[in-house]
């Protein structure tokens, strides 16, 4: 029988084998074997994932974001997204001539911008999100934080000089219920929820209207809520620098007390995902994690690879009792041998 195609093996002149030939795949084979112990470790964990920052307005980074979250769906984790849409929002905004006011870095929503923003988040920023993950099968299912009572918030104020400011319908998260998250998990569903959350009312069957809920906030307090094993907020930075604006060295990883100690020297752009962040750890989610989105696929690279990027925040390490502590005693000896 002849065989057609490259063989196996380079041969010499005596037609005896030689060296195995370079195949030019072989390095994809490389970057697999490398992602195999971290898909068995992240198998069947829930991840919840900020989509924001550049991403969100760049369609080559779209696009590698659908891929990212449905590969991670396919190799067995249980990604859920949230977004906010904030330059959708303010371009929207012009649009109807309505102006684009912020207080102590959150965004003024009065009735009228309230209508823009619910509109623009489920009708148009979701509803995208969700085409494009559905491109590679039936499986995104988009809701806001109002459906099913998923979010529930009642009003946020702003400080600035230390006094309260009135900013509209901004809302500060007082409940989250994740029963219909974790059914369409439960299906094999990748859910998109828009960072808008029902008020709170003290009368029973009351509607207490709507409110635009930051979404580095939603994301983590959602991820709380599942017990998720990651939190990953995307935003345009590297990740959370040591020394701004003097470095641009990144803090690979810190500790929940370590991170609230650098709280308030942070830029205001960054204090709701670094917030967010130590809420989420502080809830029982395991990481969080912030991710230069304007990578391609950096959401791969942060989970399936051993270097990673971006800057992890952990929980505070368990102190470790008296009880607890591991002595130099041998196992295998009796006391006192």
């Amino acid at each position: 029988m002849t065989l057609t195609g490259p063989q196996p093996t380079s041969q010499t002149p005596d037609g005896q084998p030689g060296t195995p030939r370079q195949h030019t795949a072989l390095p994809k084979a490389h970057i697999l074997v490398e992602a195999l112990p971290w898909i068995t470790r992240f198998h069947g964990a829930t991840v919840v994932i900020k989509f924001g920052g550049n991403a969100m307005v760049d369609e080559d980074l779209k696009a590698a974001f659908a891929q990212d979250v449905v590969f991670l769906r396919h190799v067995g984790l249980r990604p859920v997204v949230v977004h906010g849409g904030g330059p959708q929002i303010n371009a929207q905004l012009d649009r109807l001539g309505l102006e684009s006011e912020f207080r102590g870095g959150l965004r003024v929503t009065s009735p009228e911008a309230m209508e823009v923003v619910r509109m623009v988040l489920a009708g148009q920023v979701q509803r995208e999100l969700v085409g494009l993950l559905n491109r590679h099968g039936p499986l995104a299912v988009g809701m806001t934080g109002e459906d099913a009572h998923t979010l529930t918030a009642t009003q946020r104020y702003a400080y600035q000089d230390g006094q309260p400011v009135d900013i509209g319908r901004v809302g500060a998260i007082t409940g989250v219920e994740v029963g219909a998250v974790q059914a369409l998990l439960d299906d094999g569903r990748i859910p998109v929820v828009s960072s808008i959350a029902r008020g709170e009312s003290e009368e029973p069957g009351a509607d207490g209207g709507v409110y635009n809920v930051n979404a580095d906030t939603a994301a983590a307090a959602l991820a709380a809520a599942l017990g998720a094993e990651a939190l990953m907020v995307l935003t345009d930075v590297e990740g959370l620098y040591a020394d701004w604006p003097h470095s641009e060295d990144v803090i690979s990883e810190l500790t929940a007390t370590e991170l609230e100690r650098l709280l308030p020297e942070l830029s205001s752009g960054m204090v709701p995902k670094m917030e967010g962040c130590l809420h989420a750890v502080r809830g029982g989610v395991r990481t969080a994690r912030i991710l230069d989105g304007r990578v391609p696929h950096s959401i791969l690279l942060e989970i399936f690879t051993d270097e990673g990027i971006g800057t992890m925040v952990l929980p505070d390490p368990v102190p470790v009792s008296d009880s607890d502590a591991v002595t130099d005693q041998p196992a295998d000896q009796p006391e006192g041998a």
